[in-house]
């Protein structure tokens, strides 16, 4: 019988797509165990959620391992330790490390909020990239999960989601919107990139 692979998750704030995620693993949508959840923040939602639901969880950051290189080398640890073979980031707010990088290479995905390569890279991030797609004028917009490399959001596309854009949307309206896409876009995602590694 074949080992299923191992997802591991890095998570800042309220980690609601490691939250589906975890829950898809464990009722059998998605055909891979749940390994562990990292958070930068300990006062974390995230976190809470971890231990109220046994899922394995530790706090890692530059605070509590003095400095960004410690807990790089922390974080990477962790993962390798938990048996990872997909590290997925649910609203993680920091930059991985390069040695996670390195030891993870082609194994980090990401959910970006609109359609990559538009609107990315350095500051785009949450509601700057809402106001950058109506700034722009764009008739749609969307999520993307792609692969997590030493540039921000430069990594290949894997899977997208679609949504239009109206004359009426605001910056709340559009995120609702995108948000709403972005659970069943992760797990077909992620579908898609096991189903290459098999």
């Amino acid at each position: 019988m074949n080992k299923l692979p191992v997802i591991s998750f890095l998570a800042s704030h309220g980690g609601s797509s490691a939250r589906f995620l975890i829950s898809a693993m464990r009722n059998g949508e998605l055909a891979a165990t749940p390994g562990i959840l990292i958070t930068n923040n300990r006062d974390s939602a995230i976190l809470h959620w971890c231990l109220e639901h046994d899922m394995p969880v530790r706090h890692l950051s530059s605070k509590s391992h003095r400095g960004e290189d410690n807990a790089d080398e922390a974080i990477c640890s962790v993962l390798q330790q938990a048996g990872t073979d997909l590290v997925v980031c649910s609203g993680y707010m920091k930059a991985i490390g390069p040695r996670t990088l390195a030891a993870f290479s082609g194994c980090i995905l990401n959910i970006h909020p609109a359609l990559l390569p538009k609107h990315g890279g350095k500051g785009m991030y949450g509601d700057f990239v809402h106001e950058a797609v109506l700034a722009a004028g764009e008739s749609g917009s969307g999520a993307s999960v792609h692969l997590v490399t030493a540039g921000i959001d430069e990594g290949a596309v894997i899977l997208q989601s679609q949504v239009p854009v109206t004359t009426s949307d605001t910056v709340a309206s559009l995120r609702q919107k995108v948000q709403a896409t972005e659970p069943g876009l992760y797990l077909a995602a992620i579908r898609k990139f096991l189903a290459r590694q098999a």
